[in-house]
């Protein structure tokens, strides 16, 4: 009996994810494969909020660069594209950033996690962003209320901590800020 071929993969490029429609959902190619999410939670939108609230305000203080929020395309190859959650981008390298999207890996991304996004992001998301070399990766957990800070090292992430919402986070890409966890999460 002769097998049937294998079903070939449709692969899809940005040209295509720029046909999606805007219905309020998030919509990402992980290496031609397209990715929906439905828009995040409002505890999210707090955090994410909070957070670039912080960032925006140091980054402009010290003029370091830009802080964005989602979403914006983070186009890492024609079939990769990615919408974080923040990023952050340093100002000698502001000329990857252009009126339809970031077109290089950001110095800095970070993800809140969400139930429908938590696996991803600290699975396929996380091994994007370090092939690309994103050299700062940040995942925030609202249920935990844990930020925790990954550092690019030899093409992988290494742990450099985990903060609850009760520390004062320095993070090692912004050696003098000095965020209070306990005001970028909501209070329970």
């Amino acid at each position: 009996m002769a097998s049937e071929p294998a079903p070939s993969r449709v692969i899809l490029t940005y040209a295509d994810l720029c046909g999606m429609p805007d219905d309020g959902r998030r919509y990402e190619l992980f290496e031609g494969e397209v990715y929906v999410t439905p828009a995040p939670r409002i505890v999210h939108q707090r955090i994410s909020r909070n957070l670039e609230l912080v960032l925006h305000s140091y980054v402009e203080q010290h003029g370091l660069g830009e802080v964005l929020y989602a979403p914006v395309d983070v186009i890492l190859t024609d079939t990769t594209v990615v919408q974080p959650d923040l990023l952050y981008v340093s100002r000698p390298r502001l000329p990857i950033v252009r009126e339809h999207g970031i077109v290089a890996a950001p110095d800095l991304v970070v993800e809140i996690l969400s139930k429908s996004t938590a696996e991803r992001d600290r699975g396929v998301k996380r091994q994007l962003y370090a092939r690309y070399g994103v050299a700062h990766y940040w995942l925030v957990d609202p249920g935990e209320r844990t930020l925790s800070e990954h550092l690019l090292q030899q093409g992988a992430y290494a742990l450099k901590g985990v903060f609850n919402a009760r520390a004062v986070f320095t993070p090692t890409l912004f050696p003098g800020l000095s965020i209070d966890l306990g005001g970028v999460f909501p209070a329970p």
